[in-house]
């Protein structure tokens, strides 16, 4: 796990995949139980995931404290007293447990677990071994425990097997476990007088979660606080199910420091994502941890955190990198109604600032429609003819005194291409900025789009600020420029994201393709492929390859060419060659039966000498007009098989242009894959070269895909480099391949 103090452990989500008869493999389970054949996709993985009934771990009717105290100075004391009075606060009934003590807090304890007076929904454990209690609890039928114990998996080694005791002790058990390594913030004070969608939180780390409880104070409310800790059990994945279908909770907020189950925490995203509810996330790791050592170009392009990061977005996870932006972005996402336009205007009272936003923002990848000219003219009714209005609106300063400030903005908000509103108040300059935001919070009750004002006062405590802005449920205030065109642009992005949305676990193959028993025929358990080899594992898949032949004599080469039809490329072919053309085992462009020979002899002579076994000779079409591109598969250690494409050829390694995304995912995907390349401008034709079969690449990118899902964990690698893609019509070629078996 990158960057982790708690110890979550990063295992391979990847279920027992499907064999050739197409039935699971005996103990492929979702979430704990057995899975049924329709419930798995074609790699033996589950396709939906069980939400957790937590009802009764935030409200439960009845607690057990078990190692509670009242002796001052110890922390159990503290802890008691703060679970006492948040029990009181949701009317549950306390038991404590301690084998000496006849009373704390002048409530009656009982000796063990064994001994407690009822059934109860919530088990505290304040001790420092945890195992023991939980072996206890297993014949109680408690629903939940918490254990706030550290010295497990953040710990070491010793740490790691200390941990998978406890969760197997909690598998056995029955009950539902938070922790271990948390704390009390599931316990906290919210408060109960605010109204509208609230915030639900998660963290790994308590103390990273305090910013976003804090938004209290600025009147945004919050519903839940989970601090999941170590993950032993329940996880970050378990929670964003269950507030997805929490009415209450218009935004879920996460920091995350790793992630226990890549599957689960896709098919968390894809509910949360089903029912439009935004995810906002910190995801530690930005940076890559250590370089990969796979033989594949495609192994290189990415890093883990590419994939965590491509994976978020596939979902609609809004990843943000700090506390602040996520505080910001949740808390609008969370209040404000859909768009009714994507279009966004700056306005301010003065020209520098508006221009200095407007261009932040276009750069931020907002849309800035050019006003109209009716609306400018409009416009130009209450700001003078010599101040720009196209967009940014600039008003001058002294319309926002009087009566014209609120016309204004309600012509602003009137066009049909405006979405939302950004006004920058650099600084407090009463009166003019107190009728300034009075106007804005007025507009904003009496429409249906966005309107955000920045508070640039490094004070924050102007009544304009404090009480007027704070006080509106339908301004979204922020305290810098870089924050709220963060949060409008993942606000207008989650809205276009959900409007589109199509789960992919929805089309996920359940069932292998007859593609999959030919490729099985194919596989070498534990090897590398020949290119020969490798080809012929794409051809069983539909993927286009050039006319060629393996020869293993000049003579036969000579044939070979003929019918395979002058020009040709000779390549040397063995399962141990990774990179022909850095060892000069790839000849090009050969027009004659002499050079056909003097290649043969000559890759022959390099194989020798550098010994490299050799299966033969590759004796191929030339393809030479089109595209280069690079797809292939690679396994994530969270998230099993990936899917790359980027730009290829011999620049592949250099430009680091690619993009994954994590199966089962559908075309809508597979173009937005080549959307997101910087050189997406080679595939539709530059300098008069003719646009590429876009169709093609999709297609192939999806085939691949399929190989992957079928294949699993028996196909390590898949390296097509390159893959010509050819002008509109004509099709894609796999011009060479690489391929590892598991």
């Amino acid at each position: 796990m990158l960057g982790s103090t708690h110890g979550t452990l990063t295992t391979d989500s990847r279920r027992a995949r499907v064999i050739a008869c197409g039935e699971p493999r005996p103990g492929a389970a979702v979430h704990g139980r057995a899975a049924d054949v329709d419930e798995l996709d074609v790699s033996g993985r589950p396709l939906h995931r069980d939400v957790p009934d937590l009802d009764r771990f935030f409200r439960p009717e009845s607690v057990a404290v078990i190692g509670a105290s009242e002796t001052e100075g110890r922390p159990n004391t503290g802890i008691t007293r703060q679970l006492l009075t948040w029990a009181g606060r949701v009317g549950a009934r306390v038991h404590p447990v301690h084998p000496s003590r006849p009373a704390v807090f002048g409530i009656p304890c009982v000796p063990s677990v064994a001994d407690l007076p009822e059934q109860v929904d919530l088990a505290v454990l304040l001790v420092a071994d945890p195992l023991p209690v939980i072996e206890e609890l297993a014949g109680t039928k408690v629903k939940f425990a918490v254990a706030f114990a550290s010295g497990f998996a953040e710990t070491g080694e010793e740490g790691v097997r200390a941990q998978a005791r406890l969760a197997a002790a909690v598998r056995r058990s029955g009950l539902r476990l938070l922790g271990p390594n948390t704390n009390l913030n599931a316990f906290e004070r919210f408060r109960d007088d605010l109204d509208g969608p609230a915030i639900a939180l998660i963290t790994q780390s308590g103390h990273q979660g305090r910013p976003v409880f804090a938004l209290q104070e600025l009147g945004i409310r919050l519903s839940h606080w989970a601090p999941t800790g170590n993950e032993a059990d329940l996880e970050t994945a378990d929670f964003i199910s269950y507030f997805a279908e929490r009415p209450e909770v218009g935004a879920i907020a996460c920091y995350v420091e790793g992630l226990k189950d890549g599957r689960a925490f896709l098919l968390a995203a894809d509910r949360a994502a089903r029912r439009k509810v935004p995810v906002v996330a910190v995801k530690v790791g930005r940076t890559e941890a250590g370089a990969r050592t796979a033989a594949s170009h495609t192994g290189k392009l990415t890093g883990a955190d590419d994939v965590v990061d491509a994976a978020m977005r596939q979902y609609g996870v809004i990843r943000v990198d700090g506390l602040d932006e996520l505080q910001d972005t949740a808390a609008l996402l969370a209040r404000a109604r859909a768009p009714r336009a994507h279009g966004v205007v700056v306005y301010s009272i003065s020209g520098g600032t508006g221009a200095h936003v407007a261009d932040l923002a276009a750069g931020a990848g907002l849309h800035l429609p050019v006003l109209s000219g009716a609306k400018q003219a409009e416009l130009h009714q209450w700001i003078p003819e010599y101040l720009s209005v196209a967009n940014p609106v600039d008003n001058g300063g002294h319309p926002v005194g009087d009566e014209r400030g609120r016309k204004i903005i309600d012509a602003i908000l009137d066009d049909p291409e405006v979405g939302v509103l950004i006004c920058p108040v650099t600084g407090p300059f009463p009166p003019l900025s107190d009728k300034l935001v009075r106007d804005l919070v007025d507009a904003a009750e009496h429409t249906d789009k966005l309107v955000c004002v920045v508070w640039g006062s490094p004070v924050g405590t102007e009544p304009a600020y404090r009480d007027v802005l704070l006080g509106s449920s339908r301004v979204a205030t922020f305290r810098t420029v870089g924050n709220c065109l963060t949060a409008v642009r993942a606000y207008l992005d989650h809205h276009r994201f959900v409007r589109a949305y199509r789960s992919p676990f929805d089309e996920a193959p359940r069932t292998p393709s007859p593609s999959f028993r030919k490729a099985g025929m194919l596989m070498r358990p534990g090897e590398q492929l020949s290119e020969h080899a490798a080809k012929q594992l794409l051809r069983a898949y539909g993927i286009r390859v050039p006319r060629e032949q393996l020869v293993t004599s000049a003579a036969a080469a000579v044939r070979a060419a003929g019918q395979v039809g002058y020009p040709v490329v000779m390549k040397a072919s063995g399962a141990q060659i990774a990179h022909k053309t850095e060892l000069g085992l790839v000849k090009i462009g050969l027009t004659s039966a002499s050079q056909v020979r003097d290649a043969y002899r000559e890759l022959n002579d390099i194989a020798r000498y550098e010994g490299v076994p050799l299966d033969g000779v590759l004796v191929c079409q030339m393809v030479e007009r089109g595209v280069e591109m690079v797809v292939g598969v690679t396994h994530d250690e969270l998230f099993g098989p990936t899917v790359t494409v980027g730009l290829g050829g011999v620049l592949v390694e250099v430009l680091r242009d690619a993009a994954v995304r994590v199966p089962p995912f559908g075309e809508d995907q597979a173009r937005d894959m080549l959307a997101e390349l910087r050189g997406r401008a080679l595939l539709d034709g530059v300098r008069g070269r003719p646009a590429a079969d876009l169709d093609a690449l999709v297609e192939v990118v999806l085939r691949v895909q399929r190989m992957a899902l079928e294949l699993g964990d028996e196909l390590a690698e898949l390296d097509i480099n390159p893959l010509m893609v050819l002008p509109r019509g004509q099709g894609a070629v796999a011009l060479d391949a690489l391929a590892v078996c598991r």
